[in-house]
C-alpha cells in the first residue's frame, strides 16, 4: 500500500504530509477521517515555538479543545523505529498517555525528548518553506501567533 498523503492548504502556503500508515493505523485514520470530513478546514495554528513545533488541530482555538474521528480520545501507538529526528516531523499533541485526540504538531527541529511521549506518524512531504516561514511567526508570551495562521482545506489526495 502507498502511503496516505494529505494536503494542509494554509494562509501561508501549501503543506504535504506524508502518513505512516504500517507503524500507526489508527492514528493515521484518525488523521485522514478528520481530514476527508473537513474537520481541521478553518483552523488556526494555536501554538508556535520558535525552532520547537507548530501546532494546531484544535477547532476551538485554544489548545483545550478537538477530538478524535472516534469521538473523544485514543490511546497512544508509539514505536520505537520513528523518532522526533528533526525538522518536518507529524506527530500527534497530547495531554498525557493515551490522550489523543484531533491536535497535532510538526517539528521545526530534532526533539528527542518527545520520544515515547508523543504518536509520530507521519512527515512533511513536500512545503517545508511554508513550515519554516510558520516557525517564524511572531508570537505572544504564549505562543500563540501574534498574526492568525490557518487551515484553510485539510484533504487526502
Amino acid at each position: 500500500m502507498e502511503a496516505p498523503v494529505v494536503q494542509l492548504d494554509t494562509t501561508m502556503g501549501p503543506v504535504t504530509v506524508e502518513l505512516y500508515y504500517k507503524h500507526s493505523p489508527k492514528t493515521v485514520k484518525n488523521f485522514l477521517a478528520l481530514a476527508k470530513s473537513g474537520y481541521y478546514d478553518g483552523t488556526v495554528f494555536h501554538r508556535i515555538i520558535r525552532d520547537f513545533m507548530i501546532q494546531g488541530g484544535d477547532p476551538s482555538g485554544t489548545g483545550r479543545g478537538g477530538e478524535s474521528s472516534f469521538g473523544g480520545k485514543f490511546e497512544d501507538e508509539i514505536t520505537r523505529e520513528l523518532k522526533h529526528t528533526g525538522a518536518g516531523i507529524l506527530s500527534m499533541a497530547n495531554a498525557g498517555p493515551n490522550t489523543n485526540g484531533s491536535q497535532f504538531f510538526i517539528t521545526l527541529g530534532p526533539t528527542p525528548w518527545l520520544d515515547g511521549k508523543h504518536t509520530v506518524f507521519g512527515r512533511v512531504a513536500s512545503g517545508m518553506g511554508v513550515i519554516k516561514r510558520l516557525g517564524n511567526v511572531q508570537t505572544d508570551t504564549n505562543d500563540k501567533p501574534r498574526t492568525e495562521v490557518r487551515i484553510l482545506r485539510a484533504r487526502p489526495l
